[in-house]
């Protein structure tokens, strides 16, 4: 929840300079701001090239009698390919339940915008040696409609006690549960588990993405506060 319009004109007029650059075109770039700047920030990048418009979150509900709500028809109409679900802040703030934010990716998908499915565990399941029951048990409710569901998706792990703290996994940790992720969904298909992309989210800087995206299952980034100075984000764009 940042940003102003002076925010978005200076940022993406930066951004607008670099997509020239030759690294840019070869990446998908993907900037979800708030809500109220959807629209403006759709026409500024109309014209950088390889960027594309995502919310931050939807509505699990068709068009109706649900005030304060964005369905995913609206986000779609005004331009959206994307759209993050089940982020760790709204599931901590708004209580949302692996069931919930299911119903989010499913509305999603289903008006033709891309999920990015957020997972990840909290400090005390960390060291509870939960970490792999809670990301595997938060896809579950998707898994129910068939592995098909993830043609069309992104998956980001983002352990909670790396958000917004300074701390991040190291690239090896990161690495262990992006692995664990593709070989349970290898178990129902081997081919879409090997092209689904799955990022690392979770105080990624442009000081450690280098060593996170050699990892070999680490496909990219969800990039949180390091993604407001224009300049830092497009470090870590040129590390991809």
């Amino acid at each position: 929840m940042h940003g102003s319009n002076a925010h978005l004109m200076e940022y993406t007029s930066v951004l607008a300079a670099q997509a020239k650059n030759k690294f840019f075109s070869l990446l998908d770039v993907v900037i979800c701001p708030p809500f109220p700047y959807l629209e403006k920030t759709a026409s500024v990048l109309a014209d950088v090239q390889g960027a594309s418009l995502g919310a931050q979150d939807v509505s699990a509900h068709q068009p109706g009698a649900f005030t304060g709500q964005v369905s995913a028809s609206m986000l779609v109409d005004i331009g959206c390919r994307y759209v993050i679900v089940g982020h760790s802040e709204r599931r901590q703030f708004n209580q949302e339940s692996d069931l919930e934010i299911a119903g989010k990716f499913l509305a999603a998908q289903s008006a033709g915008l891309i999920p990015i499915l957020c997972i990840g565990e909290t400090k005390e399941q960390r060291l509870a040696n939960l970490t792999d029951s809670v990301v595997i048990n938060q896809l579950q409710p998707l898994l129910g409609h068939g592995i098909g569901v993830f043609e069309k998706a992104i998956i980001a792990y983002e352990p909670i006690w790396a958000i917004g703290t300074g701390l991040t996994a190291t690239p090896e940790q990161a690495q262990a549960i992006h692995h664990l992720l593709r070989r349970t969904l290898a178990e129902y298909d081997a081919g879409l588990a090997d092209s689904l992309p799955i990022l690392y989210g979770g105080s990624v800087k442009q000081n450690n993405a280098g060593a996170l995206f050699a990892m070999p299952d680490i496909d990219g980034a969800l990039v949180g506060g390091a993604s407001l100075n224009a300049q830092e984000f497009l470090a870590i764009c040129a590390a991809a």
